[in-house]
């Protein structure tokens, strides 16, 4: 489904398509992710004074509006594209906007749940906005500067609709024995699961010296999350800067993959094999594709795990391990919904994106019932539901 045919769903369901509607409501859904838009004073007013000057603040230019400047980063975030949920496609624009014209939800929790009821979902769990670009940000020790101001501002942000706003902090990972303290107050402050950057400083995550960190997430019962846009390894020059091949839109095919190396990684390096029980969940980096991926690990496992480094060691299929320790959230796959039964079911977790430009708010429900016209009801309770409510131990 297209993007402009996102926006006209409901006023073309039929009686049936209003059925599927009416039977997803009862299942009380839940978006996987959504995310906040940080306010202007996010970073500024909380972080530490020797990083205020250069603190992520917000700056108007005459021509190009309201603009979320990070210090040493050379792309502002795009205003306009990051509280677009509804806005007709045609009419989208990365600049021009002024904070205040944007979904007050994504700094508001009184606006937030007035803007979940209208989309027909009872709790959405949050990730950051200007915290994924942070992500990419070359200095660590500013990085982590950030990622603790925001973990202060999302804990008051949450604190609004604690039953409703699930939050998910974020950790600069510049060490691993940080990253496991990290881990303890990100939990203490009641947060449901922590982000980490696509890549660390330091070893990598496939290094034994990370172990630690996966042990503690296993102890704290907190799921690792990795979002999109958020290693410095991505290819998003065509996104964003225009730098990659072909029109910007060609950028948009290529933010899956960092997501896809960090699965290959863990699984091949054996982080699962090491740690059955830790969960990891790779956000908005779509599912449709997962069943032909997992085969191409299993055929490069089979062939070349004796003439390539990795892999040699594990005692089980790539496969299973990606069938049992990794979680996929999407919105609006419909190659996830059709093809459900080809997957591990439980991995999957629906979600709106809301507020950003991919969402698929206001009318998620009338796009989950389109895609799921051929699926069990069984699988479709557990992907707007049941998944993600065991994953994070909600009781919702």
């Amino acid at each position: 489904m297209n993007q402009i045919s996102k926006l006209t769903v409901l006023k073309e369901m039929t009686h049936a398509d209003e059925a599927i509607v009416s039977l997803i409501k009862s299942m009380r859904p839940i978006s996987a992710d959504s995310h906040v838009t940080e306010p202007p004073d996010c970073y500024v007013d909380r972080i530490d004074p020797k990083f205020r000057d250069v603190a992520p603040k917000v700056v108007h230019d005459e021509k190009r509006g309201d603009l979320y400047i990070i210090d040493q980063m050379p792309d502002v975030v795009p205003m306009g594209l990051i509280a677009a949920a509804g806005e007709d496609p045609r009419q989208m624009r990365r600049e021009g906007k002024r904070f205040s014209d944007l979904h007050r939800g994504g700094w508001s929790a009184k606006d937030r749940i007035k803007d979940m009821e209208r989309d027909g979902v009872v709790a959405e769990i949050v990730y950051p906005t200007v915290g994924m670009m942070i992500c990419n940000h070359p200095n660590f020790d500013y990085k982590n500067a950030c990622f603790r101001a925001y973990n202060e501002w999302l804990k008051e942000y949450v604190s609004g609709a604690p039953d409703k706003i699930l939050g998910i902090g974020q950790t600069a990972a510049r060490s691993p024995a940080e990253t496991v303290e990290d881990l303890r107050r990100i939990k203490e402050a009641g947060f449901i699961g922590v982000m980490m950057p696509g890549v660390p400083q330091g070893d990598d995550y496939d290094s034994l010296s990370w172990d630690p960190v996966w042990r503690a997430a296993i102890e704290l019962d907190m799921p690792l999350s990795f979002h999109v846009l958020t290693s410095r390894t991505d290819d998003t020059g065509g996104l964003f800067a225009g730098k990659g091949r072909g029109p910007k839109v060609n950028g948009f095919q290529n933010i899956i993959r960092a997501c896809q190396d960090i699965i290959g990684m863990f699984i091949y390096s054996g982080v699962f094999e090491r740690h059955p029980d830790l969960k990891v969940v790779t956000v908005e980096a779509d599912a449709g594709w997962a069943p032909h991926y997992t085969y191409r690990m299993d055929h490069a496992f089979e062939r070349h795990r004796f003439n390539l480094d990795g892999g040699s060691t594990l005692k089980r299929m790539p496969s299973e391990y990606f069938n049992d320790n990794i979680y996929m959230t999407f919105q609006d796959d419909a190659v996830a919904f059709e093809f459900s039964h080809l997957f591990n079911p439980r991995q999957l977790l629906w979600a709106s994106d809301f507020p950003h430009s991919d969402s698929t708010w206001p009318n998620s429900m009338g796009v989950v019932a389109t895609h799921a016209k051929n699926m069990s009801v069984e699988h479709l309770k557990w992907m707007v539901h049941d998944n993600v409510s065991e994953l994070y131990k909600l009781k919702l």
